[in-house]
């Protein structure tokens, strides 16, 4: 399997730390947030790596990132121009990804404990054409929630007022190749970008979206709050 990386966006709520850096390359414990997500991807014996970042960034990552070779892997990178959403994101991955082949996208500011190395294998051999993974939270209210029938994932509500669960839906994701064809009938959103919980939603109607659920912890460093907490868990501090 392949794996592609989100590493664009602006970086509002952390503003003004991303004035002038990608929040991808901000150090989170000993190394920048970015460095986690190929990691895992590493562990997990993906060596084919696409990155998606901004054009802004994108000499500052090959900078740091350069090959792969420091964890063994083959990195390539593309540039999205402007923010258009994680979908659109994702579509500049289709050519990196044969047809017919399955391969897995990490938000690049999601940080967890989980190995996914099994995980990644039992989507392999599944059926379903895609599978997200789940998160008991909070505030549920934040984040894409799962709407469950039974076991199954019938749709998913973005940052609902009233969440019919506690758990969210997480920046882990995996699709085969026909993710491409799905992102090509959707349209951006109210807010102008094309969302990942769109396509997420196509799956699911056609009940082939898959779940799994994180058993450590898992955090969105998107916020000065989680920022610093996922700063905290990779310096090995003790959290409250």
């Amino acid at each position: 399997m392949k794996g592609v990386i989100l590493a664009g966006g602006s970086g509002t709520r952390l503003k003004p730390m991303t004035r002038f850096l990608n929040k991808h390359l901000l150090p989170v414990g000993p190394y920048p947030m970015i460095h986690y997500a190929i990691s895992k991807m590493a562990e997990a014996g993906i060596c084919d790596i696409l990155l998606v970042t901004g054009k802004h960034s994108g000499g500052l990552f090959i900078d740091y990132i350069g090959s792969g070779r420091e964890w063994n892997v083959r990195m390539s990178f593309k540039v999205q121009e402007e923010p258009g959403g994680i979908a659109q994101a994702l579509s500049l991955a289709e050519d990196f990804v044969n047809p017919g082949e399955k391969f897995v996208v990490l938000l690049g500011d999601n940080l967890f404990e989980d190995s996914l190395t099994e995980e990644f294998a039992r989507f392999r051999e599944q059926p379903e054409q895609a599978r997200v993974f789940l998160k008991e939270v909070e505030d549920p209210r934040r984040y894409g929630v799962p709407v469950m029938d039974d076991s199954r994932i019938v749709r998913i509500e973005e940052k609902p007022e009233l969440p019919k669960s506690s758990f969210c839906v997480t920046g882990i994701y995996m699709y085969d190749a026909g993710v491409f064809d799905i992102i090509r009938t959707i349209r951006p959103s109210a807010r102008g970008e094309m969302e990942i919980t769109e396509v997420n939603n196509k799956y699911a109607a056609r009940g082939m979206l898959s779940y799994g659920i994180l058993n450590g912890w898992w955090i969105d460093a998107g916020t000065h709050l989680s920022f610093r907490e996922a700063a905290q868990r990779m310096a090995g501090e003790a959290t409250p």
